[in-house]
């Protein structure tokens, strides 16, 4: 599974306050949630993403609270995956349980805002076409990389029990 996407560059400690605001909370709804993406560092980001793009962040991306609102509202917004230096382990859990792929990088320090990037979820490369460079991600479990393939924990298990 291949994905392919521009850079949208964060730092450190980037909560799921800043993810989503918590006046947001009343919808489970992705679209509309995606709409509101990172207003927690001001209005407008939403409108300069593109469907493919990524989030790129450093350390502890998506710490704070543990709703599943943040990974809802970075799917939503046509986010494909997110690359950070290490994540909240729920943030992780619930991105995984929706089918958003997460991706932990030692350099993604390294990666700049507006780079063409191009993932590899099944061998945890990451090519930043942009400046010919590649980096490797810790790649994902076979069990897991099956349930981002699925769309999600409760897609996985849909298919697991019906036998496909």
């Amino acid at each position: 599974m291949k994905l392919k996407g521009k850079a949208h560059k964060f730092g450190a400690n980037i909560d799921t306050d800043v993810i989503i605001p918590a006046r947001y909370l009343t919808t489970t709804d992705p679209g509309e949630l995606g709409q509101h993406l990172m207003e927690g560092l001001g209005e407008g980001f939403a409108t300069r993403v593109s469907p493919g793009d990524m989030l790129v962040g450093t350390t502890n991306f998506g710490c704070g609270s543990s709703r599943e609102h943040a990974p809802l509202a970075i799917k939503g917004a046509g986010i494909s995956c997110v690359i950070a230096q290490s994540f909240a382990r729920i943030f992780f859990r619930n991105a995984i349980n929706i089918g958003l792929p997460v991706l932990e990088c030692p350099q993604a320090e390294e990666i700049e805002e507006g780079h063409l990037l191009e993932v590899d979820l099944a061998s945890g490369e990451i090519r930043d076409i942009t400046r010919g460079r590649m980096y490797k991600a810790v790649s994902y479990p076979p069990f897991m990389l099956e349930i981002v393939r699925a769309g999600g924990l409760v897609e996985y298990t849909r298919r697991k029990l019906s036998g496909k």
